[in-house]
């Protein structure tokens, strides 16, 4: 089975070796992500829901760099730093998985690599 994989150029990537997203047949498998751009600057420092709106953005570009979509996400799994931003952050990825409703879990973390990091989702998806 062919095996493709998505880079997002983060500087992490090829330090940890790991890509941001793989996909093995029809499965396609989003590695924690974090509210960072191209550069590996963290997004919306302070702000749960705008962190998470970043994070899903970033899921979204892997998902379509390897022909899937937000549509096709069977799993989220979301770590947060602080339990008070539960209801932010499950705000954002309701907006973008309101209908698509995939299983999800939420748990509260003591902390991610970067203290200023409020949030970290995994999304694992099936597409054709």
């Amino acid at each position: 089975m062919e095996r493709k994989t998505y880079s997002s150029g983060t500087p992490w990537e090829p330090i940890v070796g790991y890509s941001r997203a793989v996909r093995v047949g029809q499965s396609v498998h989003v590695a924690g992500t974090t509210a960072t751009d191209a550069a590996g600057r963290i997004v919306g420092a302070g702000d749960a829901y705008a962190q998470t709106v970043q994070v899903l953005a970033n899921i979204g570009t892997a998902l379509r760099s390897l022909d899937s979509r937000f549509e096709d996400v069977v799993r989220t799994r979301i770590f947060i730093t602080n339990a008070a931003d539960w209801e932010a952050v499950g705000r954002a990825h309701g907006e973008v998985f309101r209908t698509i409703r995939p299983a999800s879990t939420l748990v509260v973390v003591s902390r991610l690599v970067d203290p200023a990091m409020l949030v970290e989702i995994e999304a694992d998806a099936v597409s054709a």
